[in-house]
């Protein structure tokens, strides 16, 4: 086996290792909170304040199902359960793609606007007291900097 080929497939090194669960326990517990704040605040699962997030910046309010998928990374089905909920709370509508008819968009509605404004309060201030807190504007600037390499994949 070639160094190569151990770099790639052998065990990891410590640090490397660190900075890999450092990232995966970090996710999970800055996640965990802020679900259970924006539940205990709103009655909003996190996946569901972010659905209304996109739809909020979405010209005319509205995006299409697939689209909020993708970018919620959710499957379709749970995509469709999740607009459901939205829907039955008054805070967002479907409706067909006007120039085609087959596709279906999910729309934010006044309701869905004032519930995500509210909620959008409570989640900044979450995530500076979960996350951005616990950096130093230095360390925010590193890891700003991070995640930009990994956009450009």
């Amino acid at each position: 086996m070639s160094d190569t080929d151990k770099h790639e497939t052998g065990p990891f090194a410590d640090h490397e290792l660190a900075a890999w669960r450092g990232l995966l326990e970090a996710h999970a517990g800055v996640t965990r909170e802020l679900d259970a704040q924006m539940h205990a605040q709103h009655g909003l699962s996190l996946s569901a304040y972010e659905v209304l997030m996109f739809l909020g910046d979405a010209p005319d309010r509205r995006m299409r199902m697939a689209e909020i998928s993708a970018r919620a990374l959710l499957s379709r089905s749970g995509c469709t359960r999740l607009v459901d909920r939205l829907v039955d709370l008054g805070y967002a509508t479907r409706c067909a793609a006007e120039d085609d008819g087959r596709g279906l968009y999910a729309q934010l509605t006044e309701t869905g606007v004032a519930a995500l404004d509210a909620a959008r309060k409570t989640h900044r201030q979450g995530v500076r007291q979960h996350f951005l807190d616990r950096l130093t504007v230095t360390d925010q600037l590193s890891l700003a900097d991070i995640w930009a390499r990994f956009q450009d994949r």
